[in-house]
């Protein structure tokens, strides 16, 4: 967030303070009178509306990114394997244009692509076996499960 911000048409600069009043400066810091910019400084109704505003934008922001919801459509069970779904494939990169994410290489002879993918993805999910011994002493934990849909 900005602390200063130029106010159009003057020398004048504008600071946010933590107390929620913002704060008339010159250049060079010199407390100014509110009185004396005239309709250039918004009331703190109005900045609040405006806070509000910017917040509700964000939260749009947010809704829109992220993941599909975690249902079965969307996501395995741990007894099948964990991981996502195609529908949650596609679900999730409508939602993330751009995106590159993919299902598991479950295949038993895939293409060279494929087949390093697969390989990068057991590499990680061995470390992740070493950070979480419980998880891989656990035949039914979610990551042995995806191990095993993969071939690992």
């Amino acid at each position: 967030m900005k602390l200063g911000c130029q106010i159009k048409g003057t020398s004048k600069v504008l600071k946010k303070s933590f107390g929620g009043v913002a704060a008339i400066t010159d250049a060079i810091g010199a407390a100014v009178p509110a009185s004396t910019l005239g309709s250039g400084v918004k009331t703190t109704a109005q900045s609040q509306a405006e806070k509000k505003e910017i917040e509700k934008q964000q939260t749009e922001k947010m809704k829109k990114g992220g993941m599909p919801p975690r249902n079965k459509k969307n996501f395995r069970s741990t007894k099948s394997g964990a991981g996502m779904t195609q529908a949650g494939v596609i679900a999730y990169r409508r939602k993330n244009p751009g995106s590159k994410l993919k299902t598991a290489v479950t295949e038993s002879n895939p293409g060279p692509k494929r087949a390093a993918r697969r390989k990068s993805f057991c590499a990680r999910s061995a470390g992740q076996m070493k950070m979480f011994p419980k998880a891989a002493k656990d035949p039914n934990s979610r990551l042995r499960q995806a191990r095993r849909r993969w071939k690992c």
